[in-house]
């Protein structure tokens, strides 16, 4: 299922190819600075950006033997560079190369990530407008309270989507971050401005400050980030799946011909793509948990981190662009019974227009604490299985020198509920 729903793109920037694509990138950078600033021949870089590369197989085999990743990589480019070779990683440290080069990856998920968003946007603008005026029960603790429209339940998931795409944006500005300050971040070795030349080459803004690393709470900044969005996604999630409970069936996940929904039971059509997009949104959340918990290393770095990030970075961002493309097929798909959101509507038999008759004691006369005691004990009695709720009211002796009838009907219509949609979709869809 993650080749449906996730894009090419993302998966390929995990590769290993990609990744030493992106170390090499760093190292031509740098190079680049230094000819820059005299240190290399021009000439040198140049031959060097013609004829380096490396070889995935050869840099594994080199691994085994060295139990060093990043040496195994530049001793395949110096056989693909040769005497040029020299230049390449000088006055650098490892980090240099894997923490800009992964904040290169972050950066390219980041831009996949936010047209996802983007996306997902759409189909939740599409389906508001569509059910704009489509009449429902709104619910509090999961008990029926007063009525309001499908396209607000849409129209608050955009709202909170395009938060969430504001956020995404915001943590690839925060994780476009690179540094080539040496071994303790002292630019022992290398200057300041080789740096600064570099990062901007990658499209990068130095660190304003690193040890050997970049500091870590930079990166759990955005793997937070990316928690809050599974976290979104959830609770779209777990309102779904409560609609297409047997007992509400206000709305249902796409089911495709010939799908199948139980080895046992021939008649299940169960809320699965909704159920899946849960449990990954668990995943999702305890990567930002370990990212937090990167961020105290040992003075200047330690290497706790690293084999965090090796699982976090990849599962983390490739994670998500599924869950945002199957969501987007999700929300595109869903069917939605507005027959049954208008039998549900009334299934307590009028409780649900209790507090406009409340406020419409209130405005004759009543103290707040006599119509409220009034109303309930109307209401009580027809949660028992009494009468309907309107037609109690009707019999009130309390109340029948206050109201007429025809105002007691008014307090039972759904339209009066509903008077402010336009404006607030005017807020939302601005």
């Amino acid at each position: 299922m993650i080749t449906r729903y996730s894009r090419p793109e993302m998966t390929s920037i995990w590769s290993d190819e990609s990744k030493y694509e992106n170390w090499l990138r760093v190292e031509i950078a740098v190079c680049e600075a230094w000819a820059e600033y005299g240190k290399i021949p021009k000439e040198a870089v140049e031959e060097i950006k013609t004829r380096a590369g490396f070889d995935v197989d050869r840099i594994n085999e080199l691994e085994k033997e060295l139990k060093h990743d990043v040496i195994a990589f530049l001793t395949s480019v110096s056989e693909h560079v040769g005497e040029n070779s020299r230049f390449i990683h000088l006055g650098l440290t490892s980090s240099d190369v894997l923490d800009t080069a992964f904040a290169l990856q972050l950066k390219d998920s980041s831009e996949i990530l936010i047209k996802d968003l983007e996306s997902v946007l759409v189909v939740l603008k599409r389906r508001a407008l569509e059910h704009k005026n489509t009449v429902m029960i709104g619910r509090t603790h999961g008990i029926h309270a007063e009525p309001k429209t499908l396209g607000l339940v849409f129209a608050l998931w955009y709202d909170e989507m395009k938060r969430n795409l504001e956020r995404m944006q915001r943590a690839k500005d925060v994780i476009s971050v690179g540094k080539i300050s040496g071994a303790v971040g002292t630019y022992a070795n290398v200057e300041p401005q080789v740096e600064e030349f570099a990062c901007k080459r990658l499209g990068l803004e130095p660190a304003t400050i690193s040890t050997q690393v970049v500091q870590r709470d930079i990166h759990a900044d955005f793997f937070l980030t990316l928690s809050i969005i599974a976290s979104t996604i959830e609770k779209i999630a777990v309102e779904v799946r409560h609609f297409q409970r047997t007992e509400v069936l206000e709305l249902e996940e796409p089911f495709g011909k010939g799908q199948k929904g139980s080895s046992a039971m021939p008649h299940k059509r169960n809320p699965i793509l909704s159920e899946n997009l849960c449990g990954l949104s668990r995943l999702v959340r305890s990567y930002a948990i370990s990212a937090l918990e990167n961020i105290p290393l040992w003075h200047e770095r330690d290497i706790s981190h690293s084999s965090v990030e090796r699982v976090i970075g990849p599962d983390g961002t490739i994670l998500l662009d599924f869950m945002l493309n199957r969501l987007e097929y999700l929300i595109d798909g869903l069917q939605v019974y507005p027959e049954n959101m208008e039998k549900n509507i009334w299934l307590t038999r009028g409780l649900v227009f209790s507090q406009k008759v409340l406020l419409k004691l209130i405005d004759k006369g009543f103290s707040r604490e006599d119509a409220y005691r009034i109303v309930q004990n109307n209401a009580m009695e027809t949660w028992k299985g009494s009468d309907d709720f309107k037609d109690l009211l009707i019999k009130d002796e309390n109340i029948k020198d206050s109201l007429t009838l025809e105002e007691i009907e008014e307090c039972f219509d759904v339209t009066a509920d509903l008077k402010h949609v336009d404006s607030i979709f005017e807020r939302v869809f601005k």
